[in-house]
């Protein structure tokens, strides 16, 4: 029991981390269409 509780820590980590990555490109995928719409004006 102990070792499932101690990997689903881990796998929660891991989601946590790859979420920050995913808000990260995200974001800036953003920006960039926003400045090129932006530019378009």
């Amino acid at each position: 029991m102990q070792t499932i509780q101690s990997g689903y820590r881990g796998l929660g980590l891991l989601m946590e981390l790859n979420l920050d990555r995913v808000l990260f490109v995200g974001s800036l995928f953003i920006g960039l269409v926003a400045g090129v719409w932006l530019s378009g004006l």
